[in-house]
């Protein structure tokens, strides 16, 4: 198939036809009350569509199908290769389907249509593919017992599981929750951002084209505080999993506490330390990726390395490599195929980004590049990626989570003294390290107080490796075997032979 150009996709956009209705017992529907909200792109502000807004009478409605398909045992009750299979055909279908998710995840939250073709749906894919191949390989276990006894220790499904997700990477996110929840026999209610609905809703139709069942996958579009809070309180839902903001975070458990106890797994924010030791084995290639660790999908990522530690003596050599790789990173319209920094979600996401950018003038960071609003005639929100020298750990830029393309450089003299930089903080989802000492790799790395480190790399790993945070970046994993302990419990069944 020929690639398509700037004109080709914005021919698609306007040809596109958007669903914008809630998913629930196999079905689009309405919001009970005809709600609805306005959806509307960040590359030019223009409306794509009034999504229904879901609330406390969806959310009960949607948790009432999933229970009874749990119940019913149609899902759950399938064998494990059964269910492998369907999930497999899911994946497929999202393949066959890329360009027009993509064009969705690109018109709805800002991201580089590239991105969004060549990086966003492919994980999605590999990350259901992946759980599925899994599942019939995952054995229960048999204890050591007396002759006389058996002991048998079974993951069963948990039941209904509520799915909260972000709106930065809106479809990668949904199936790094839906993938190994279905895949181990729940029923799952997919809430997705109001700022980015749009692929959930479009999934939960090809998820019934694949074969899973109807009231299996339910997508209730809405807010945080409507629908959102409904499912953290509801009695009937036996696990909430989450991915965005620690603040939203701590609410869900207090609602968890509020209402069934319901498990609650989190992955909230960061504040990524990416660590370059004089020692680097590249340090060119350690710029080009700090820059593209802070400028990547306009550094709406939560494990975005916003924190760059240089040591002090290659900082004057360091830093004019890392403006020089910044500037292959410049915003433009994301339908462009050559555009490498897209939107910001909404107008909001880009106020606060500018507040951080004035906060640490204020504070008496030296801005070396960037720090401004640009392409504000298009009607989208757009802005240049920023870099601050002379930072230090108690400014608000080096402390809180600003998501956005804002880059703290921070000095350093001693090992020492760069793991306590990048340890004081109340994030630990990721850091990084550019060494060419192996021992200095491996004893950074265990003192690093984060869920993933890369070492002489940015943002490495695959499906095989689990991902979350320490702190107040959350608990539980993500990806790998790992999550399905996020979906199971464990029974214990021992017998008197």
């Amino acid at each position: 198939m020929a690639t398509l150009n700037f004109s080709d996709w914005q021919q698609r956009a306007r040809d596109l036809v958007i669903e914008r209705r809630a998913f629930i017992q196999g079905s689009y529907t309405e919001a009970a009350a005809s709600g609805s909200f306005e959806c509307h792109s960040p590359i030019d502000g223009r409306l794509l569509a009034h999504v229904a807004s879901c609330d406390a009478v969806d959310a009960d409605r949607a948790v009432s199908s999933a229970r009874h398909t749990f119940d019913s045992g149609i899902w759950a009750k399938q064998a494990p290769a059964k269910r492998k299979a369907v999930l497999i055909r899911l994946a497929e279908l999202l393949e066959q389907h890329k360009e027009e998710l993509a064009l969705l995840e690109t018109l709805d939250m800002g991201k580089p249509i590239n991105d969004a073709l060549r990086i966003d749906i492919p994980a999605a894919a590999r990350s259901l593919r992946w759980s599925a191949e899994a599942i019939d390989k995952v054995y229960d276990e048999v204890a050591p017992t007396p002759e006389d006894q058996l002991g048998l220790i079974t993951r069963e499904p948990v039941g209904v599981v509520a799915a909260i997700v972000p709106w930065n990477f809106p479809l990668l996110m949904a199936c790094w929750k839906i993938g190994p929840a279905l895949a181990t026999g729940n029923s799952v209610i997919l809430k997705p951002s109001e700022k980015s609905p749009l692929t959930a809703i479009r999934l939960a139709s090809l998820a019934l084209e694949a074969g899973i069942p109807a009231g299996v996958l339910n997508v209730v579009p809405g807010y945080g505080h409507s629908v959102g809070k409904a499912l953290g309180l509801h009695p009937d839902v036996d696990t909430l999993v989450f991915t965005g903001s620690t603040r939203v975070a701590k609410q869900l458990m207090q609602y968890a506490g509020e209402s069934n106890l319901k498990r609650v797994w989190l992955e909230a924010g960061g504040k990524s330390p990416n660590i370059v030791f004089a020692d680097a084995p590249d340090l060119k290639k350690a710029a080009q990726a700090a820059a593209a660790a802070i400028a990547f999908n306009q550094g709406e990522v939560c494990t975005a390395g916003s924190r760059l530690l240089v040591e002090a003596s290659i900082k004057d050599q360091f830093l004019p490599l890392v403006l020089e790789a910044l500037s292959y990173w410049k915003p433009g319209n994301p339908l462009d195929p050559a555009t490498t920094v897209g939107a910001l979600v909404d107008q909001q996401q880009l106020h606060n980004i500018l507040g951080y950018i004035e906060s640490g003038r204020h504070e008496g960071a030296q801005l070396l590049v960037g720090g401004e609003a640009v392409m504000a005639d298009t009607g989208g929100f757009y802005v240049q990626p920023t870099v601050f020298e002379g930072v230090n750990n108690q400014m608000r830029i080096a402390r809180e989570e600003i998501f956005g393309p804002v880059l703290s450089v921070i000095s350093f003299n001693t090992t020492e003294e760069a793991i306590a930089i990048a340890n004081d903080t109340h994030y630990g989802l990721a850091a990084a390290l550019w060494t060419s000492d192996l021992s200095k790799a491996h004893k950074t790395a265990r003192a690093l107080r984060a869920g993933s480190v890369w070492v002489n790399q940015y943002d490495g790993g695959d499906m095989t490796a689990p991902f979350g945070g320490y702190k107040q970046s959350g608990n539980g994993r993500d990806k790998s075997l790992h999550a399905f302990d996020k979906y199971t419990e464990l029974k214990a069944t021992w017998i008197q032979l």
